[in-house]
């Protein structure tokens, strides 16, 4: 346990966190999401539903604000148009730990694309189907700085 970091972040999780650069992309997915066979890093949250691990990553990952788009989630049968109520959820939690930052709904093929192509994959017990997102991690401004 460390002082400040939710219990949900493990020892991998939190070393694929720090090890990601700007502009890497983590990808949050529901238990039936094909994770082992599309994944460059596995990491497994098993038993733990997608809603608090996301809440527990933004609470340490900055978000790109250097994109337009940096929030994106899967979509319901493949249509960025329909949405399910656990994507209300996430896009709560990332309004509330990411203001600004709107979460973009991408279709089927495109959504799977981009997980592919993440940084890593981390695979939850989620239930819900089409819970799945992505993170476009930024930076952390030094203090004598502001954002540019």
């Amino acid at each position: 346990m460390l002082i400040g970091i939710p219990s949900l972040l493990g020892p991998e999780l939190l070393a694929t966190l720090r090890a990601m650069g700007h502009g890497d992309e983590i990808a949050l997915v529901d238990g039936n999401y094909p994770a082992a066979e599309q994944a460059h890093r596995l990491i497994r949250a098993d038993g733990h539903h997608l809603v608090p691990v996301l809440d527990a990553i933004l609470s340490v990952l900055p978000v790109d604000d250097a994109v337009p788009e940096a929030l994106f989630r899967a979509s319901v049968k493949g249509d960025p148009a329909l949405a399910d109520p656990v994507h209300h959820e996430m896009e709560a939690v990332c309004a509330r730990r990411a203001p600004g930052h709107k979460v973009v709904a991408l279709a089927g093929a495109d959504f799977y694309a981009r997980v592919k192509a993440a940084h890593a994959i981390v695979a939850t017990s989620e239930p819900r189907l089409y819970a799945n997102i992505i993170i476009r991690k930024g930076v952390i401004y030094p203090p004598e700085t502001e954002k540019q």
